[in-house]
Formats: C-alpha cells, sequence, structure tokens
C-alpha cells in the first residue's frame, strides 16, 4: 500500500555509501537519468533498424540499471546481493536466488507476446513487472521505466516525439496514481497470479495523451511546463 503520507515507495538495502554528499548527489542522478535517457534512444533506433525481431533481454536492464546507477552504487549493472524491502508497500520482493530466473521470464513474456498484445499492455507490463521482481539493489524504479518506454516505443515503430516524455510526467505528477497502478496489480498476482495491469495501463494512456499534448501546445508556440 501507498505511503498514508504520500511519500514513495523505496526500494530499502544498505548498500556502501559512494555520494554521501546530498547535492552530488542529486546532479550525479540526473546526469545519470540523461545518459539513460540517451541509451533508450538508442535501443529504439537499433531495434527500428535491425534485420531481426525485437527481444528484450536481462542484459538490456542490467544496461539500463548500470547507467542508472554507475558512480552513485556499487552493485549498479548486478542484480542484488540479498534481499530487499520497500517501504510504503505491502509487496515483498522475491528472493535473491529466484531473481535471474523471474527476469527472464519477464523477457520471454514480452517476446512472446509482442507481436499480439498492444504496445501499453506491454509497457505496463514491464513497469510493473521490474518493480515486483525488484532485481536490483537500488533504481528499480528507474529501470523499469526506461524498459517500459523502449519497449512501448519499439512497439509503436517509432520514437515518441516530445520535450517532455510520459516518464517525466509520470515522477513530476502522478507518483501516487503510479503506486496504487502498481499495488493493484501487485495485489492481483498475489491473489490468483493474475496479470491485472488495467490500472497501470490507463495511467499509460493519460501520460501518453499528456506527452503528445506537449507536442501539439509547442507547435502553437506556447510554453511547455
Amino acid at each position: 500500500m501507498t505511503n498514508p503520507d504520500g511519500g514513495d515507495r523505496k526500494s530499502v538495502a544498505a548498500p556502501p555509501i559512494i555520494i554521501s554528499n546530498p547535492s552530488e548527489l542529486a546532479r550525479k542522478e540526473a546526469s545519470n537519468g540523461l545518459r539513460q535517457a540517451d541509451a533508450v534512444a538508442e535501443y529504439v533506433e537499433e531495434a527500428l533498424t535491425a534485420q531481426s525481431p525485437f527481444k528484450l533481454r536481462p542484459s538490456t536492464l542490467l544496461s539500463l540499471n548500470r547507467l542508472a546507477l554507475e558512480g552513485i552504487n556499487t552493485f549498479a549493472g548486478n542484480y542484488r546481493p540479498s534481499a530487499i524491502y520497500i517501504t510504503g508497500s505491502r509487496h515483498q520482493p522475491p528472493p535473491v536466488s529466484a531473481v535471474a530466473g523471474l527476469v527472464e521470464d519477464l523477457c520471454e513474456y514480452v517476446n512472446a507476446n509482442f507481436a499480439e498484445m498492444p504496445a501499453l499492455h506491454l509497457a505496463a507490463y514491464v513497469m510493473w513487472r521490474v518493480n515486483w521482481i525488484h532485481p536490483f539493489d537500488d533504481g528499480n524504479g528507474r529501470t523499469a521505466r526506461a524498459a517500459s518506454y523502449l519497449v512501448l516505443s519499439v512497439k509503436l515503430g517509432y520514437r515518441l516525439p516530445g520535450k517532455k516524455s510520459m516518464l517525466d510526467l509520470l515522477v513530476e505528477n502522478k507518483k501516487r496514481a503510479y503506486y496504487h497502478s502498481l499495488e493493484a496489480a501487485d495485489a492481483a498476482w498475489a491473489d490468483r497470479e493474475q496479470v491485472a495491469l488495467s490500472a497501470l495501463e490507463q495511467l499509460l494512456e493519460n501520460l501518453l495523451g499528456a506527452q503528445l499534448v506537449g507536442v501539439i501546445e509547442e507547435a502553437k508556440g506556447r510554453p511547455i511546463a
């Protein structure tokens, strides 16, 4: 469940501290975020120009996590070495021994359903399932969102326009709805092992609409907030 005070869901582990100064940490996280976004754009271009069908691979998730945490966490780009829990959530991520296999299963679900399933479903599945597995010591949300946007873009067949992506808009304005959507999917899986992503799909649909409205507003000469 989401924190009653509206706080974030956060992974709690005990990684060695690399950057202790909060301002320096914030700058590094922002820099890493830009590098991760550039990598997603490159992955999309590679997928759209490749001769073979797109395949989501565990190595892609590991790479996206490395970009998010490089210089911040000593386990950047590696699966977490120990158990982890999420503040503000009832969900307990699976044990370390199950992580690699579950990530393989996640990729297999996307690849097996890539041709038939709608783009929003695939994107929602990746976003939820990475968060559910919580395979990394930190940066799980950042990795989940980046991988989700990658899958969405490749499935649609083009890079999505807009100065502010739906991921930017999610982080800025829709975190509470995001957490509620993840918790709803977690609950359905815990109860019946059912993939139930309607709330998260609707949230992504709204965010995608807001991203494209931003393009229209820019075309009209209106500043983007």
